[in-house]
């Protein structure tokens, strides 16, 4: 019970803002001295575990690929492409991009898309292309919040989608737990299969957001005295 303390640790670390790293070393450091295991013993927990998960530190190598494709104009040519596309408007955009999201996900395709590789690179400027064909220049209050619903659905597809696939490590984190905490044999595909209607779930409610943006940024864009294009004509 007393190794639930680490907890604590992670809450208070977090409220106070410290660098999350440290927040999380020192949590599992307590949890360790809690558990009764040696100073030694705690550096090769976290030695094996940097070496078991160390295929998580590769998107630092697409990171320069990103730097070097967005400088010679990524974005920009986003934007000129989506503008030339008078029936995609930003909730669209970002709807249809959910759902391809979440599908692959589904797939165990979970690399595909992703913040760095794919939401700041493409799908951002995709969107605020739109938006900006639509309204002109866009004040920060609508760009905050186009960022925001484009992270969001690429941050919700993934979520709901991934437990779908059997062979994500999700599932099997919660079967591992489960059988060895409870003595309980839970299979894999029996997790997958009730995180289906989950997933639908979050796909209809969320696309629901995401197409309701639109109507949203309208009246945005009126309090900034900004006007439609359709309004415009």
């Amino acid at each position: 019970m007393w190794v639930l303390l680490a907890i604590a640790v992670v809450v208070i670390g977090f409220a106070l803002r410290i660098n999350s790293m440290l927040v999380v070393t020192a949590a599992g450091i307590v949890a360790g001295l809690i558990g009764g295991l040696s100073p030694v013993k705690i550096l090769n927990a976290f030695g094996d575990g940097f070496a078991s998960s160390r295929s998580i530190t590769v998107f630092v190598v697409t990171l320069p690929v990103i730097g070097l494709i967005e400088r010679y104009g990524l974005q920009q040519q986003a934007r000129k492409l989506i503008g030339k596309l008078k029936v995609v408007s930003t909730g669209r955009l970002l709807a249809a991009y959910l759902v391809i999201r979440q599908g692959t996900a589904a797939l165990g395709l979970t690399s595909i898309g992703g913040p760095a590789q794919a939401v700041r690179p493409l799908i951002h400027p995709m969107a605020a292309g739109a938006a900006e064909r639509r309204y002109g220049k866009l004040p920060e209050k609508l760009q905050e919040k186009i960022k925001g619903f484009a992270a969001s659905a690429d941050t919700v597809g993934l979520f709901f989608g991934e437990d779908i696939f059997v062979a994500i490590g999700s599932i099997l984190l919660i079967t591992g737990f489960v059988d060895a905490t409870y003595g309980l044999k839970l299979e894999a595909i029996d997790i997958a299969v009730w995180a289906i209607p989950t997933g639908i779930c979050a796909l209809l409610l969320h696309g629901a957001r995401l197409l309701y943006l639109d109507r949203q940024l309208d009246k945005l864009a009126a309090e900034a005295g900004l006007e439609a294009e359709e309004v415009a004509k």
